[in-house]
């Protein structure tokens, strides 16, 4: 018989609030009513959540950590022959030894069965404070039905996460023992985006990189379901970096999505790569840069994100160079030349450090504030060198230039007429900017104003003239 040593896991900086019980009870969608907003997906499909979702939550005034887990359906079974079981069972447990109270959601339904009770003799062994949420309880009548969860051996209490019924009152319950929230002091966080297709390696990448198993690792494709944030940090103190690592589901493509499960992933996969500071596009060595990688690039570049492209399971590449992988990478995402490349092995840990160094090279490029004057100057130098085509007898001009913003970093041009500006040339200016401020990994974008010549230059300030009293 093989035993799984348990993972290290640093002390959570809050309470743990943690929800359990077996599949298909409704743990997410009470996980969904508590934090506010939906978060973990939904379905009625047997074990949706694989991976452990945690999310920051306050209730009249307690602070803690909520975190959803998979559905426990061989909770006590040293073996199972399902590998996506065991780990869902895995990180179940992790969250249990964190937690500060639990939450046991049943169904009033199904009546008190074998493995609520499993689960309840764990949490008394543990002596985890628990009550017992008694999901479905949509209307009064149902609440007649709640007794025979008493035996549980926990305060019961009839909720419905759908309707929203006694959630306040198991809430009250809950967070008695927890402390009062403290004024909550967030340092700066970058937070990091990992997509690709399904089986690139995003997991296993994520875990290599916080060198514990935090996410589950399958060969099966799709096993990432939710977008699963990790927090990290590299040193301590004032000088620490700070990240928010994502996990997102392996993105199909939609024509090819054949469950609703699996649409959610992909746009909850979409929505990371929204909120992202910078995101990895994650990419398989050995299978080569595909039509799909081009179409979820696409999906970055439209979003404005600074960007990373990781060619993971580069220890299996023994006959192939890194020059020959870029340039096929130029082939078929040319778009991306911006970029910077990074090969790595999730497996073996091969340039990790690098990709590190990587992502936090890029997060000062989006940043960057470009001075005004030598904006202007590299602007109208490449202009001066190369000069826009003629468009109906007019060629565009540019009269002025400034930063409206960073991250991303979007610049005003003051011109004769915007609809000149070819998409050529305006590729043109942003390699020019990005040779002259070594902007590599950072988008740039164009704001164009039409403005008369007059009107738009800044204006000197007049002089003044002291004049004597007489």
């Amino acid at each position: 018989m093989t035993t799984h040593t348990p993972e290290p896991h640093p002390a959570p900086s809050r309470p743990v609030v943690a929800i359990v019980g077996r599949p298909n009870v409704g743990k997410s969608a009470l996980f969904n009513r508590i934090l506010g907003r939906r978060l973990a997906i939904v379905h009625q499909e047997c074990g949706v959540t694989r991976d452990r979702l945690i999310a920051h939550a306050e209730f009249n005034g307690k602070s803690f950590e909520l975190v959803d887990t998979g559905g426990l359906s061989e909770f006590d079974r040293a073996i199972t022959p399902n590998l996506l079981d065991a780990e869902t069972r895995r990180q179940s447990e992790v969250a249990i030894e964190d937690a500060s109270v639990a939450i046991l959601v049943v169904d009033v339904e199904s009546g008190v069965v074998p493995l609520d009770e499993e689960v309840a003799r764990l949490m008394h062994r543990k002596g985890i404070r628990t009550v017992v949420a008694i999901n479905k309880c949509d209307n009064p009548d149902r609440d007649t039905q709640t007794a025979p969860f008493e035996r549980l051996g926990f305060p019961v209490f009839g909720v419905s996460a759908l309707h929203n019924r006694g959630v306040a009152e198991m809430m009250d319950e809950v967070c008695a023992p927890l402390p009062a929230a403290s004024p909550l002091v967030t340092p700066p966080v970058l937070k990091v985006t990992v997509v690709g297709r399904p089986n690139v390696g995003k997991s296993s990448f994520i875990n290599r990189i916080i060198r514990r198993e935090r996410v589950i690792v399958s060969a099966i494709p799709g096993t990432t379901r939710d977008s699963i944030d990790i927090p990290f940090s590299v040193g301590s103190g004032p000088t620490a970096r700070n990240y928010l690592l994502t996990d997102t589901a392996g993105m199909r493509r939609l024509g090819k999505v054949d469950s609703a499960v699996e649409k959610y992933s992909v746009f909850r996969a979409e929505h990371s790569i929204q909120r992202a500071d910078v995101v990895i596009l994650m990419l398989d060595a050995t299978q080569g840069p595909t039509a799909h990688d081009k179409t979820i690039a696409n999906a970055v570049i439209a979003e404005q994100k600074g960007c990373v492209v990781v060619v993971n399971k580069w220890d299996l590449m023994t006959h192939s160079t890194q020059t020959k992988y870029r340039a096929a990478l130029a082939r078929v995402v040319p778009f991306l030349s911006w970029v910077p490349i990074v090969f790595v092995s999730a497996k073996d840990g091969y340039n990790m450090r690098q990709c590190l160094e990587t992502i936090d090279l890029v997060a000062s490029h989006i940043q960057t504030q470009l001075p005004t004057g030598i904006l202007n100057r590299t602007i109208m130098h490449a202009f001066e060198r190369v000069q826009p085509p003629m468009l109906k007898g007019k060629r565009f001009k540019i009269y002025y230039a400034t930063q409206l913003q960073a991250n991303p970093i979007r610049l005003g041009l003051f011109v004769n007429d915007p609809a000149r500006l070819t998409d050529t040339y305006s590729e043109y200016l942003i390699h020019a900017l990005r040779r002259q401020f070594a902007l590599e990994g950072a988008p740039i974008q164009f704001i164009l104003k039409e403005r008369p010549r007059g009107e738009f230059m800044p204006k000197a300030a007049p002089r003044r003239h002291s004049r004597r009293k007489e």
